[in-house]
């Protein structure tokens, strides 16, 4: 009994590093991939035109498998952008491979952000004539002898 329990205590250093592996990996991957964006080496018609920004990139705990969380700007169709990534996956891949050093590198699985189109409707909720009206009203707590 006492052998199970020194073995479930993993020590300082251990438990540390193995939560924040997956986020520094993520990072590298998110740099890497957004470098082959940048330098537009996708040849892609599906993605021809499309500025794609990577807000994300998440790892399962074995660095296995990353869901990459990726956002387009201007008017361009999700479906159409994320099986234009899918076709490119294996290019992708492999430029990651050479760029970060890793024994395995990971399967990419792509994902549309949804704070982007969140982010854009809260703005559009905020320009509405009524909620502009009410946030230019000041507060009656407000006394002009603080000012």
């Amino acid at each position: 009994m006492w052998l199970v329990a020194a073995v479930d205590q993993p020590t300082p250093f251990n438990d540390r590093e193995a939560n924040h592996r997956p986020f520094r990996v993520g990072e590298l991957l998110r740099h890497a991939l957004g470098e082959v964006f940048l330098r537009g080496d996708l040849r892609d018609p599906g993605l021809e035109g499309a500025h794609i920004t990577i807000s994300e990139v998440r790892l399962t705990p074995d660095l296995r498998v990353a869901t990459v969380y990726v956002s387009v700007f201007g008017e361009f169709d999700p479906k159409a952008l994320l099986e234009g990534l899918r076709r490119a996956t294996p290019y992708l891949k492999a430029r990651v491979g050479k760029t970060v050093r890793l024994r395995h590198v990971p399967r990419l699985f792509f994902k549309v952000d949804p704070s982007v189109a969140e982010s854009d409707h809260i703005a559009d909720i905020l320009h509405r004539p009524k909620v502009r009206k009410d946030l230019a009203v000041q507060p009656a707590y407000e006394d002009e002898s603080f000012n």
